[in-house]
């Protein structure tokens, strides 16, 4: 086991590189402290890439008196939009009614105080809205409400989080799993992709893998851990309308349609706590024909499972209330703090629980638990890599168009919607890499320029990291366009 070529302790070694252990990084880093971001595989290679990819406070955690969990989350949509207005941008939701599901005074109530508790600035109100035949709906629905959220670009999100962070200075390493991790004085030894290295305090935020690790660590685990699997299916577009869809279903539970990747809808989540120790989880037969049921009841167009081309699920580790049904258990996050035997050994803080929303306030809260908090927080008012310009409204092509077009005046030769790509994924940062010789073109608009860019600076190294994670375009590249991008790729040679 070779000794890290850095002989001084990191202050903070975090595990997991998903979007809670990417934003600890940040944060902690940012605050001048010596950082390690340790992932046993990619980016966002697990929970953090299988979200139903929002920034929302969560309209039916309300049902669940989660109202500091609520308010939190909303008041987070619009510091996150300001950060990254190219990965994070406003969507309008339709709630309809339907006679199976609430009450009309509920929804109203709720909506009501989702509108009133989250510090809204800038996204526009709830409002009544006909339905009669419109969003491809059944003609039985005839009315909703529809109001504000936010949706992500959930992979990317991670992989800006570990970029800034390592730009200020932390060292990220991927494909790095820990074997080893014990205390050794007043510092933990970490023994991690073929190298040990020492720090003196350690964040455990490798999600679904926190009891595995504690294990390693030979920690006591917390009885409160409970693993949720959350499936979705995508689906051809059900309807033309930019807005999404939140669906009352017949037995209680409800899920999003949300318009996906222009050509696409994106339909979830499940909660199901059976198959969720797979490794790597995947949607069951039974969970893809629920959530077809779902879009049937309500689109007039009707759905078979020839027509998923698309699947995936991730599993996410709660914080255990006690609740019995696994939809309603608290998306809330908690830590355990294991200080050793004596009470002053290295620290050992493990994270449970949370929701995308919520990443950058859950590390400001890992840090304090940590008593790391000597300053005031920084994070809010940062802006992500390719996310320094300001947004001029709620209107996405307007926002993106000033940049589209320093873009194209880069590389006349790219297509409009390979420019609105580039700046829907990138931002600013597209103009570093953007040239008029984009080099060899590897199809969909993909190009040798922009795999450059992700190897060498978003540590991509596979072709799932660059078409499942950096990108979503394995839903369009062809069995030729794959093997030509895995033949370009650095470890293929």
């Amino acid at each position: 086991m070779m000794e890290s070529a850095i002989d001084v302790p990191y202050d903070l070694a975090v595990i997991g590189g998903g979007v809670n252990g990417a934003a600890i990084a940040r944060d902690a880093v940012g605050r001048g402290l010596s950082v390690l971001l340790l992932e046993r595989g990619d980016l966002a290679q697990g929970t953090s890439s299988a979200s139903t990819k929002l920034i929302h406070g969560g309209l039916r955690y309300l049902e669940h008196r989660e109202f500091a969990l609520v308010a939190e989350a909303l008041h987070e949509r619009e510091i996150l939009w300001a950060q990254a207005p190219h990965i994070v941008w406003p969507m309008r939701f339709v709630l309809p009614f339907v006679p199976e599901g609430r009450p009309w005074w509920m929804l109203r109530t709720g909506l009501w105080l989702y509108d009133r508790i989250g510090g809204r600035k800038i996204l526009p109100p709830t409002k009544r809205v006909k339905l009669q035949g419109r969003m491809g709906l059944q003609s039985d629905i005839r009315r909703g409400y529809e109001y504000s959220d936010c949706w992500v670009d959930d992979a990317r999100l991670v992989v800006l989080l570990a970029r800034d962070a390592a730009d200020r200075g932390a060292d990220v390493r991927t494909r790095c799993p820990v074997t080893a991790l014990r205390r050794e004085g007043h510092l933990w030894r970490i023994e991690a992709g073929g190298e040990t290295f020492h720090a003196a305090m350690t964040i455990n935020a490798a999600g679904p893998q926190v009891g595995d690790l504690l294990g390693i660590a030979r920690a006591p685990k917390p009885a409160t851990l409970r693993k949720v699997r959350g499936s979705h299916i995508v689906v051809p577009r059900l309807h033309d309308d930019p807005r999404a869809l939140f669906l009352q279903l017949s037995d209680g539970r409800m899920c999003f349609a949300i318009p996906w990747q222009h050509a696409f809808t994106l339909i979830g989540t499940t909660d199901s706590e059976e198959g969720a120790d797979a490794d790597p989880p995947q949607a069951s037969e039974a969970e893809i024909a629920y959530l077809l049921d779902a879009a049937n009841r309500h689109f007039r167009r009707q759905l078979s499972r020839d027509d998923v081309v698309w699947t995936f699920a991730g599993v996410r580790l709660l914080a255990d209330d006690g609740t019995g049904k696994p939809e309603a258990a608290t998306r809330g996050y908690r830590f355990e703090l294991d200080r050793g035997s004596d009470h002053h050994s290295a620290p050992l803080l493990s994270v449970l629980g949370g929701k995308i929303t919520t990443h950058r306030t859950l590390a400001e809260a890992a840090l304090e638990r940590l008593g790391l908090m000597d300053n005031a927080g920084w994070t809010a008012t940062a802006p992500l890599p390719g996310g320094d310009f300001k947004p001029d409204g709620l209107d996405e092509a307007d926002n993106l168009a000033p940049l589209e077009q320093e873009i194209h005046a880069q590389a006349q030769n790219l297509s409009r919607a390979t420019i609105h790509r580039l700046a829907r994924a990138y931002g600013t940062d597209a103009l570093g890499f953007v040239r008029g010789d984009m080099g060899r073109a590897v199809g969909q608009g993909f190009t040798e320029a922009e795999l450059d860019h992700l190897v060498t600076r978003e540590w991509a190294q596979t072709a799932q990291d660059v078409l499942w994670r950096r990108s979503k375009l394995g839903l369009w590249f062809s069995a030729e366009e794959v093997a030509l991008l895995e033949s370009m790729l650095p470890t293929a040679s």
